[in-house]
């Protein structure tokens, strides 16, 4: 397997501002963390690696797999078969506190047939890879001799080294989210979920690297697809009560100099639902309705869902 590291963008680690206290409840408090150096992959990983993991190893992802009942005892019978979940927009106006309005569950959607079995990825290789599960995403970064990140690496690698801005793009402009009317992400254009107008051309995911980098020339750290990361949700972030080793094992690195008023890459423990923590939001992220294209916003996600807005990247510590 060919050296991926070149594809790969080093971050010495520090001290920076995690989560926000003006936006969901759920990015409160903000307080401040230290994360160790690492790197991360500049984009998300696309189609074609995911294929070349798949072509080495012959991985069956989670969406191709059909659950049993013995898993899901209360599924009705027609939804215990390989698929997952995919957007579709509804043809008249709908009640936005009710998402199945907009997702479905569709047979025979998955990574090689995004929208379901009559589409495919030809012409798509480096798009981002979706319908990936926690299990599918891991396998991927155990392959290529990486991991995910922990939530305070991905929100740090996604700030860019800027703080006290809205948004990823930098210190100047960087409270709006189209500077200039310059595009800067795969966001939402319109009236969400009824109509998109995709100014950029894209009504779904974009090739990798579509939209200007961040400060630390990384790519679609914001919109374009959700990104797996391996902390466990919970709803609050746990504020600056210091931690060794924030659950995952790792001490803090002794040349950050800000340690003592911060969480050493926290990291929450398993509560009783298995969830994970996905961040950057997606191209279904709008003003209207879902405004977390921001690098503090998070959501939870159940470990063995899979849709057509999550991906994943991963790291390599030092």
């Amino acid at each position: 397997m060919p050296d991926q590291r070149p594809e790969m963008v080093h971050l010495p680690g520090g001290a920076f501002t995690m989560g926000s206290d003006h936006h969901y409840p759920d990015e409160a408090p903000a307080h401040r963390v230290v994360v160790r150096g690492f790197r991360i992959d500049r984009y998300a990983v696309t189609n074609d690696d995911f294929a070349a993991f798949v072509a080495a190893t012959g991985h069956v992802t989670a969406a191709e797999i059909a659950p049993t009942a013995a898993e899901y005892p209360d599924a009705l019978p027609d939804l215990l078969v390989a698929g997952s979940s995919v957007f579709r927009s509804p043809d008249r106006p709908v009640d936005l506190g009710n998402a199945y309005n907009w997702w479905f569950f569709v047979p025979g959607a998955d990574w090689r047939h995004p929208y379901g079995p009559d589409s495919s990825i030809d012409g798509l290789g480096d798009h981002p890879a979706v319908h990936i599960g926690l299990a599918d995403a891991r396998a991927y970064a155990a392959w290529a001799g990486k991991e995910l990140p922990t939530e305070a690496e991905w929100e740090y690698a996604a700030r860019g080294g800027s703080e006290g801005t809205e948004f990823a793009w930098g210190r100047e402009r960087g409270d709006e989210l189209v500077p200039g009317g310059r595009l800067m992400a795969n966001t939402w254009h319109g009236d969400f979920p009824l109509t998109n107008r995709s100014p950029d051309g894209y009504r779904a995911t974009a090739p990798v690297g579509s939209y200007p980098a961040n400060g630390f020339g990384l790519y679609d750290m914001i919109g374009n697809v959700w990104e797996w990361t391996a902390d466990h949700y919970t709803g609050r972030h746990r504020g600056t009560t210091p931690s060794c080793c924030g659950g995952n094992g790792r001490a803090g690195d002794a040349r950050v100099t800000d340690a003592r008023a911060a969480s050493v890459d926290p990291a929450a423990a398993a509560p009783g639902i298995p969830r994970r923590v996905i961040k950057g939001g997606s191209f279904l992220c709008a003003p209207t309705y879902c405004r977390r294209y921001r690098p503090p916003a998070r959501m939870p996600q159940s470990e063995d869902t899979t849709t057509c807005h999550l991906g994943f990247r991963c790291v390599i510590r030092d």
